[in-house]
């Protein structure tokens, strides 16, 4: 199998991109603020965060944080990771049952900063935020004016297909051989976290594989029969049945969206006949992500 990402190889939605950019020169060029749910309501066992952090990963602030408040890992939680090469903005939450708050002036780091605290009488889950408002600066670009004012008019009205960006599988692709390893039994010991990391790394290229497929028939955009599709801006939907003459409409009006399966344990939500045929499409791994599927749309990312 090739392990890496091939980002580069998958389709683009909108004929490809309109000119080169660099990108990511600096931190500062990748700027990531997550919407939460809820914001703290002042009392209760969970302190929370919120936290703005420079060229550093979601895990290693975590640690720190719980070492800061004397507390184990398994006390501070987070909604989502984000971005080590950016300077980003999350909540986090810890749980103090019966602790005064710790010093803030106790935590010193040139990595992230604690921009506000606050309890709250819940931990802060996973998922638990409406999405994150993204700022990114392309330095250097080159190319069509007209035709990249196209292609953000064409993104704008009809989005981009949402595939898993190279981050997701690792460094040139090693979590994906990585999966390969622990497929074939050649990885004996293996621990959970990064077990979990493999497996991720896997469903996301069989996502991204089916999703490409889509992309090339120009399907992507469209509800086939047996398509699940999510309500906008909720985890809730249902599954397209033929002859479903309003479905076109909320479509265009973007308030539904085609998915893809991400396979694992249990039944696909997709129904027949898409299910059967989502399942034809993954062939062995053994023969062979997120703001930068928008990018891809747009300009080529040049070093």
């Amino acid at each position: 199998m090739t392990v890496k990402a091939g980002i580069p190889a998958l389709p683009h939605a909108w004929g490809g991109p309109a000119g080169e950019a660099r990108l990511r020169v600096e931190p500062e060029d990748f700027q990531v603020t997550e919407i939460p749910v809820c914001l703290p309501d002042g009392q209760g066992e969970h302190l929370w965060l919120r936290v703005r952090k420079r060229d550093s990963n979601t895990e290693w602030v975590a640690k720190q944080l719980a070492r800061w408040a004397g507390v184990g890992p398994a006390q501070v939680s987070y909604a989502g990771l984000k971005d080590r090469h950016a300077v980003t903005e999350q909540w986090f939450s810890i749980q103090l049952p019966g602790q005064p708050d710790p010093d803030p002036a106790a935590l010193a780091s040139d990595e992230f900063h604690v921009e506000e605290m606050a309890r709250h009488s819940r931990k802060l889950r996973r998922g638990a935020l409406k999405g994150n408002h993204f700022a990114l600066r392309l330095r250097d670009w080159q190319g069509d004016k007209a035709l990249l004012e196209q292609r953000l008019q064409s993104i704008a009205a009809g989005g981009v297909p949402n595939y898993f960006g190279e981050q997701r599988f690792g460094h040139d692709g090693g979590n994906l051989e990585q999966a390969r390893r622990l497929f074939a039994g050649e990885l004996k010991k293996c621990p959970r976290h990064q077990r979990g990391l493999y497996l991720s790394a896997a469903r996301s290229w069989l996502f991204n594989h089916i999703a490409s497929l889509r992309v090339a028939a120009g399907t992507w955009d469209q509800a086939l029969p047996g398509d699940f599709l999510q309500l906008d801006g909720r985890h809730a939907g249902f599954v397209a049945e033929v002859g479903d003459g309003e479905l076109a409409a909320r479509l265009s009006a973007l308030q539904v969206h085609p998915t893809g399966t991400l396979w694992g344990r249990g039944r696909p939500q997709t129904g027949e006949p898409q299910t059967q045929w989502e399942a034809e499409q993954l062939f062995s791994l053994s023969a062979g992500a997120y703001a930068t599927m928008v990018v891809r749309e747009l300009v080529e990312g040049i070093q």
